[in-house]
């Protein structure tokens, strides 16, 4: 049987537990047809890239499928017309890897780096480093221009 990756997106008001049953629901599908789901992945609730139906975030699930194109074709049309799911897309695949998605991996790894590389910024600067006009001139020359000025038009 062909293989494929399907990996949708829930609403962000849905909870967990709605987006696993939105990924039973296609599990049971499958098993009626002689068809099985080989991975499972919850990607969690990640910012979009755009609004999509007025929503910010998504939940992401990716499922690796042992099927029927019959049967993908009517998992395609279940996720359509499911309200939850903002978006879907499935692939057709060679193999099916058994390792966790790079979008796993790089979950962990961007934590990592980012408590590590937090510095404090020095104060006063703009993040690219140049001081600002202000702080350039001293404080001891500014007054003495203004004491100047006041004394001529007097």
């Amino acid at each position: 049987m062909p293989l494929y990756e399907c990996v949708f997106i829930a609403r962000n008001d849905v909870t967990q537990q709605q987006v696993e049953d939105i990924a039973d629901g296609i599990a049971t599908l499958l098993e009626s047809e002689e068809g099985s789901v080989k991975k499972r992945e919850y990607w969690g609730l990640r910012t979009l890239a755009y609004r999509v139906k007025k929503n910010r975030k998504g939940h992401y699930m990716l499922l690796g499928i042992e099927a029927k194109p019959e049967s993908v074709k009517e998992i395609e049309r279940r996720l359509n017309l499911n309200e939850d799911v903002l978006r879907f897309m499935t692939l057709r695949i060679e193999e099916i890897d058994e390792a966790p998605s790079p979008i796993l991996s790089r979950k962990g790894d961007d934590r990592d780096r980012s408590s590590s590389s937090r510095t404090p910024k020095a104060s006063g600067r703009y993040e690219s480093g140049r001081k600002r006009e202000y702080e350039e001139m001293d404080d001891s020359s500014e007054g003495e221009e203004f004491t100047a000025v006041v004394e001529e038009e007097v």
